[in-house]
């Protein structure tokens, strides 16, 4: 049951994400902003300066930790190249909901796969 309620957690955190950035998001594109465009995206951020580029920074580092990690991580528990690929395309949604849904995912294939791992208890 706990697992259910903190993967809730998470999938509500990344619901959230969305409906608090991308109407940031749509405005800025508005304004001519391409969101497939990192370095126009981080670059706008941060020449706002102060708390923008702070937190443009950080999350830009954040960011690349998170696209390689979960290709690698999704390689090695199992899920494959693809799927990594998969969480780094929907990264560009918003690393705030892929995050999330990433860690959902895995848990779920973790636990499924150990579960399906372990003997089966014979009773005589």
């Amino acid at each position: 049951m706990s697992m259910n309620i903190r993967h809730a957690f998470f999938l509500i955190c990344g619901a959230v994400a969305l409906v608090v950035t991308w109407p940031h998001a749509f405005q800025w594109m508005a304004a001519g902003g391409n969101i497939l465009n990192p370095i126009q995206f981080f670059g706008d951020a941060i020449a706002a300066g102060g708390t923008a580029a702070f937190l443009s920074l950080d999350m830009a580092v954040a960011w690349l930790v998170y696209m390689v990690w979960v290709v690698f991580d999704a390689k090695r528990i199992g899920l494959g190249y693809k799927w990594g690929a998969f969480f780094v395309a929907l990264s560009y949604i918003g690393v705030s909901m892929a995050f999330p849904v990433y860690l959902v995912t895995r848990e779920r294939y973790l636990s499924k796969h150990r579960s399906a791992a372990e003997p089966v208890a014979h009773t005589v």
